[in-house]
């Protein structure tokens, strides 16, 4: 049962290990796209700006949401293989880090609580979300729909951001 006292678990998980889930993801599609030498903005967040740093946009509502803006990446240049690893990307990171958080708790460098449970649980539950073929609300595939459109040779409507 959610009582009071969990109020403060809730706005940790909401404030801190939501938003390095999303962070987690978001690198993870930075750096195929930087391997494969396309150009992308991380956004964190929404609303108003707070900060820029390098391409980390850092918004006013930095724990709800976070998207990229790939440049250059539908180039007849960047092969079908290479567009599939940058949307598989934030997936590849969001499990990888689920792998290493499990085996430093199966070796006993960390131990198990309720901020690392959160935290594979929101990785579970982004990588789910993020690999689920649907459009999104602003128009743009999810990454699951945007790899279904590679494979199959389909035209996006928008410009995909994540």
């Amino acid at each position: 049962m959610f009582g009071f006292e969990d109020m403060w678990t809730f706005f940790l998980s909401l404030f801190l290990v939501f938003p390095l889930v999303t962070i987690i993801h978001q690198i993870g599609h930075l750096f195929f796209a930087k391997l494969f030498g396309c150009h992308v903005d991380i956004h964190i967040g929404t609303g108003n700006m707070l900060c820029k740093i390098g391409p980390l946009y850092i918004r006013k509502l930095y724990f709800f949401d976070g998207w990229c803006k790939y440049k250059a990446l539908h180039q007849k240049k960047n092969g079908k293989a290479k567009r599939i690893f940058v949307y598989l990307g934030g997936s590849i990171f969001n499990i990888a880090a689920i792998i290493l958080v499990n085996g430093l708790i199966l070796q006993e460098i960390l131990h198990p609580n309720i901020v690392l449970y959160q935290f594979v649980y929101f990785s579970v539950y982004y990588v789910f979300f993020s690999l689920f073929p649907t459009d999104l609300s602003n128009g743009c595939p999810s990454d699951g729909k945007a790899v279904i459109n590679i494979v199959f040779n389909k035209q996006f409507e928008k410009d995909p951001i994540n």
